[in-house]
């Protein structure tokens, strides 16, 4: 990380959304007290996170991006054992993991194996799990990663029916755009180990202005003209930022036939998040996802040789 600074309210969820290898764990395990930071301060719930770990500990609930139950116990042997590893009273534990259990709707699944549940039921013990000891915060570290579109909306539900009704401070990482712009009240973008921009998503988009026009073609493209914002080329296709998009697409297609251009298609959309990611970091989250899995292949190959 590189001078990293971020103040999270109490109540609200936040997102840290950028590609793999951005620094977005990173960030999680230091507020965790899993990594130890070589410089700075952080502190959760008004606690040091060098000096009081504990104490850190005893606030937070964590849901890890690799999976972490015991798979040879039930649901409430699960939730049973985690309990018991911060100490909570045997009334009180019970009562706690029925209540949750029916939070998750998994109550009639609470006798059965954990090794037998779906990828998407694993996650909803897991978010269980992490509240049980009553953290006034909670750490999800991509909580949708590898699930399936519908699995991966119904977790959204639980999450803030979770913040809406506990007022629990949530903190994610992401780095699917869908996800950060439907959960979080407000996002931070993660791009190389730094911040490059912190607001709600409205806001974020809203500040790239304006509608963007992708248009596909071989050529090269720079049309210049004083109503055209931003231009960007990324993997074959144009991204323009205009204002009435719809009103300049007719100026733009002249522009493009005068230099003999050969366009394969052309789309309008409102600014998304990829688009904020794209005007702050000058790369698409997609290309960074892709840069960070290269460098992975190219240091396992140096290690075998």
């Amino acid at each position: 990380m590189d001078g990293v600074t971020l103040a999270i309210n109490q109540g609200e969820i936040f997102g840290l959304l950028g590609p793999n290898g951005a620094g977005k764990t990173t960030i999680l395990n230091i507020l965790c007290t899993l990594l130890k930071p070589t410089s700075g301060t952080a502190t959760v719930c008004g606690h040091d996170v060098r000096r009081e770990k504990d104490a850190v500990r005893r606030s937070i609930g964590i849901v890890f991006q690799d999976p972490s139950l015991d798979d040879q116990l039930t649901a409430v042997e699960n939730l049973d054992l985690h309990g018991r590893l911060y100490h909570i009273g045997r009334d009180a534990r019970k009562e706690k993991m029925e209540e949750l259990l029916g939070l998750v709707e998994l109550t009639d699944k609470k006798r059965v194996l954990v090794k037998n549940f779906s990828g998407g039921m694993k996650r909803r013990l897991e978010i269980a799990r992490g509240l049980l000891h009553q953290p006034r915060v909670l750490f999800l570290d991509e909580p949708t990663l590898g699930l399936d579109p519908q699995t991966r909306r119904h977790i959204w539900e639980y999450i803030r029916k979770l913040n809406r009704t506990t007022s629990i401070t949530i903190i994610l990482t992401t780095h699917y755009m869908d996800e950060a712009d439907t959960l979080c009240n407000r996002v931070a973008i993660i791009d190389r180990g730094k911040i490059a921009a912190i607001d709600t998503p409205a806001q974020l988009k809203q500040q790239v202005g304006g509608e963007v026009i992708s248009v596909k073609t071989e050529d090269e493209f720079h049309p210049a003209e004083p109503w055209i914002k931003t231009v960007s080329r990324h993997n074959g296709i144009v991204h323009l930022t205009v204002e009435a998009a719809d009103q300049k697409l007719s100026a733009l297609m002249s522009i493009a036939q005068a230099q003999s251009i050969n366009i394969e298609s052309v789309t309008i959309h409102k600014p998304t998040l990829e688009d904020v990611f794209l005007h702050y970091t000058g790369r698409t989250i997609r290309e960074e996802e892709s840069s960070w899995a290269e460098g992975i292949r190219i240091r396992r190959r140096s290690r075998e040789r």
